[in-house]
């Protein structure tokens, strides 16, 4: 057994491998910052420690595996380095780990973790998978014969992984502070497609992704009738989506899905044809699509009053428009009200007209203030920027939410990669102390 000290243990990637090291019998811990993030739930449910960094935390034979927001002066790798111990970056550590299993890597700029939680829920019906989750979520099995996971292209780090087969859902030009341009975006997922083993499942929809060259087969999936897996006579209703599966044009199955955008369906079809090429029975797929309950924050509902919340971690203009789109399919002759925080001023100020051109698909738009990261807090525009892209669009402080009960049985999307959850937290317990008051009248 390995005592693991995860540097970083709350970022979404960490927590959910921490997860995974802790279900296979491993000893775990970790430090990070005493913020309180949605991702340490999973972590304080299976009682692993979480500490405030400090350098004495680490002590001989651990093995330390560090998070990428964190520099190599921090003061616990400091002293992880002067006692000898070993040190991993998180992605090179994750790139060794995938070779024990038949690994599958799903990236793609857009749709990563959703697709990585639905193919884990589909294969896991067939055979013991593990697990790890963009949102958090990590589950490991000693046994397992397939390991899911996702990975990111941010910073070329999904090179440091030599997977059986990659997932590619699409290619967008985004991370606009490492990546140059879209050509950019294009060379760091073809270096990966030389990377993969066995096969690669790629969006045919997608005008990159049909240029991708490998050395082994790639299947192509989509809506179109060029791809080998093709969906069509699609119909939506209260249960879901139903769509007909074309394999190389010959009928496969129908499958019904939970979700409502096209997003959904290309997430579903990349899950059907890796299932496919994997010979898991068809039976099990369908079923196991039927049930799939989403992942966290990508379109996470809530019923609230006469209105519906949903959390969603919509933060580029690809996304906000799946997201917009899938709601008014969902619900129709209900109003759509988007409340949006951008997160980073580089990605802002780099998509500022697409942003208003996707959020202009709303019929209401609240904006937040911009979000900085940890490699930026400050920049040469303000939300005002984005506000005169956006007619009507209205500036919203955490002070000021309650103006949202004014769209009585609104659809609340609340999107953004940042900290957006405080305002519809805010929301929540204004609407409520309103109630509370007019009970106490009564």
């Amino acid at each position: 057994m390995t005592h693991y000290h995860f540097v970083g243990i709350k970022g979404t990637g960490m927590s959910a491998l921490a997860q995974i090291l802790h279900d296979m019998k491993h000893e775990v811990q970790g430090s990070d910052v005493e913020k309180y993030f949605f991702t340490q739930q999973a972590l304080d449910e299976r009682g692993i420690t979480i500490l405030p960094f400090d350098k004495n935390n680490i002590k001989q034979g651990q093995t330390i595996i560090a998070g990428n927001a964190f520099s190599d002066d921090n003061e616990e790798l400091v002293a992880a380095r002067e006692l000898g111990l070993p040190i991993y970056r998180y992605h090179h550590f994750l790139g060794d780990f995938v070779k024990k299993y038949t690994g599958v890597a799903v990236t793609g700029s857009h749709g990563k973790t959703s697709t990585t939680g639905l193919l884990a829920h589909v294969i896991g019906g067939a055979e013991p998978t593990s697990f790890l989750i963009g949102d958090g979520t990590g589950r490991g099995m000693a046994d397992s014969k397939y390991f899911v996971f996702e990975a990111c292209e941010y910073r070329r780090h999904f090179l440091s992984y030599e997977p059986a087969y990659g997932i590619m859902t699409n290619i967008d030009f985004d991370h606009p502070d490492y990546f140059k341009d879209i050509d950019d975006v294009i060379s760091a997922f073809q270096q990966m497609a030389m990377q993969v083993t066995k096969g690669i499942i790629a969006c045919g929809d997608d005008q990159y992704l049909q240029q991708i060259h490998a050395n082994v087969p790639v299947v192509f999936y989509g809506l179109g009738d060029h791809n080998d897996f093709q969906a069509t006579n699609i119909h939506r209703d209260e249960n879901g989506t139903t769509f007909d599966v074309f394999v190389r044009n010959t009928f496969y199955h129908t499958f019904t899905i939970t979700g409502y955008g096209t997003h959904n369906i290309l997430n579903a079809l990349a899950v059907i044809a890796l299932c496919h090429y994997e010979n898991v029975d068809v039976d099990v797929i369908a079923d196991r699509l039927k049930t799939f309950g989403g992942v966290k924050r990508r379109y996470s509902e809530k019923p609230f009053g006469d209105q519906v919340l949903i959390d969603d971690y919509a933060h580029h203009p690809t996304e906000i428009s799946a997201t917009i789109e899938a709601t008014k399919y969902k619900y129709k002759n209900r109003d759509v009200v988007a409340i949006f925080q951008p997160h980073t001023f580089t990605r802002t100020k780099t998509f500022l007209h697409e942003f208003g051109e996707s959020l202009r698909k709303a019929d209401y738009v609240y904006l937040c203030d911009i979000f900085g990261s940890a490699r930026e807090n400050a920049g040469s525009l303000s939300i005002k920027d984005l506000q005169e892209q956006i007619p009507n669009a209205v500036l919203l402080s955490e002070e000021e939410v309650g103006i949202l009960e004014q769209h009585n049985d609104g659809i609340l999307l609340f999107m953004g990669a940042g900290d957006i959850q405080k305002f519809q937290k805010s929301y929540e317990q204004t609407v409520e102390g309103h109630q509370g008051k007019s009970t106490q009248i009564g």
